[in-house]
């Protein structure tokens, strides 16, 4: 195994995973495209290969265990272990006729999105950590929203995303917990209202303005912050 940083980074074929895996290659790291389509995923690796990044691809259905456990396993095959995580993947989830207004609320929508959004970070998170604790400055980064924040509560009423997110919250703050007396650093990042697919492309700010905070977390020191939740502008308060 070479000396070469290793980062994975789910959902990284477009929009703010694909920007933040293109600035982590230029820092040196080998990427790992995680990704359900395959399409997309190996059209993302081709465009980091044209960049000079060294880079693969793993199929990652993140609300999949099997497809969690056998990505584990390629990239145990492959590289070794893992020095950065970065859960993007996530979802906005379906919002018409009412489905995310809370009076209206449609659980089925609410129970697709903590798939993904919550439990997909857990399934991903666990089942790497054996490949993380091989790394000497292990760092693991949740894509969150200032939109899960409960004291800003900006964007539309979205119950079922604004929600996921604040729950992601929650849950990195027990990671951090949980990592307290060990080398692993976890935070939370706020992108931005960022023009992808994800926003209809409705925002003056790139992906690439996006991907800056996740990529300062990803290469914190060793005595960087930890469990907190961060945007360009700093602390993002709960």
């Amino acid at each position: 195994m070479n000396n070469t940083k290793v980062a994975l980074v789910t959902g990284a074929n477009k929009g703010i995973g694909y920007a933040i895996a293109e600035g982590i290659g230029r820092l040196g790291y080998t990427v790992i495209v995680g990704a359900r389509d395959e399409t997309r995923r190996d059209d993302a690796v081709e465009k980091l290969h044209a960049a000079d990044t060294d880079a693969f691809g793993v199929t990652l259905d993140v609300t999949s265990e099997s497809s969690v456990a056998a990505a584990a396993v390629t990239i145990e095959e492959r590289v070794g272990r893992l020095d950065v995580l970065i859960n993007n993947a996530g979802i906005s989830g379906r919002a018409d006729a009412g489905a995310q207004d809370p009076t209206t609320l449609d659980l089925g929508v609410m129970q697709t999105v903590l798939e993904t959004n919550v439990f997909g970070v857990v399934r991903v998170t666990n089942a790497m950590l054996p490949l993380l604790r091989r790394a000497t400055s292990p760092r693991i980064v949740n894509i969150s929203s200032n939109m899960g924040s409960l004291t800003r509560q900006t964007g539309p009423i979205l119950a079922a995303y604004a929600s996921s997110k604040t729950m992601l919250n929650s849950i990195t703050t027990q990671y951090a917990r949980a990592f307290n007396d060990t080398n692993i650093i976890i935070n939370a990042a706020c992108p931005g209202y960022v023009a992808t697919d994800f926003t209809g492309f409705n925002s003056p700010r790139t992906a690439d303005q996006g991907a800056v905070i996740a990529l300062h977390l990803a290469t914190l020191p060793d005595d960087g912050p930890r469990g907190g939740f961060f945007d360009d502008g700093g602390v993002v308060p709960w």
